[in-house]
């Protein structure tokens, strides 16, 4: 059980960090670059504001195991909505490989998170 907490915490924590702290502090401390990542992509600017709105909310779901399942549920949705649709952005538009790399290495990240975070909740009920 330690193990998965653990294992559950360490991943959590990356995506809290890559998806929720990185983009808002950029958009407080480096406004300049809140757009770096969408702009090249075609998207408009609301987009990048609206984006970072909903990736700090569900990185933030997600680090609050007592929040509703459901809630959580849709936080990890959302979240790999998020990135299976930024692989394809870059697949389509610009084809460098790291841009297309990172986001699957971040869902990888994710998925960990969400198998832990249900074999966590599996133990609890059984006990």
């Amino acid at each position: 059980m330690k193990k998965n907490k653990i294992i559950f915490w360490i991943a959590t924590s990356l995506i809290f960090v890559m998806e929720a702290l990185m983009p808002l502090a950029t958009l407080l401390f480096a406004h300049e670059y809140f757009n770096a990542g969408t702009k090249p992509l075609g998207y408009p600017d609301y987009f990048a504001y609206a984006l970072i709105v909903c990736k700090v909310l569900g990185g933030t779901a997600i680090m609050f195991p007592k929040l509703p399942a459901k809630l959580r549920e849709w936080a990890y949705a959302g979240l790999t909505f998020n990135l299976i649709f930024a692989v394809i952005s870059h697949i389509v538009v610009d084809q460098v490989i790291a841009n297309i790399i990172m986001p699957i290495v971040v869902g990888v990240v994710l998925g960990v998170s969400y198998i832990y975070s249900q074999k966590i909740k599996l133990k609890t009920k059984a006990q």
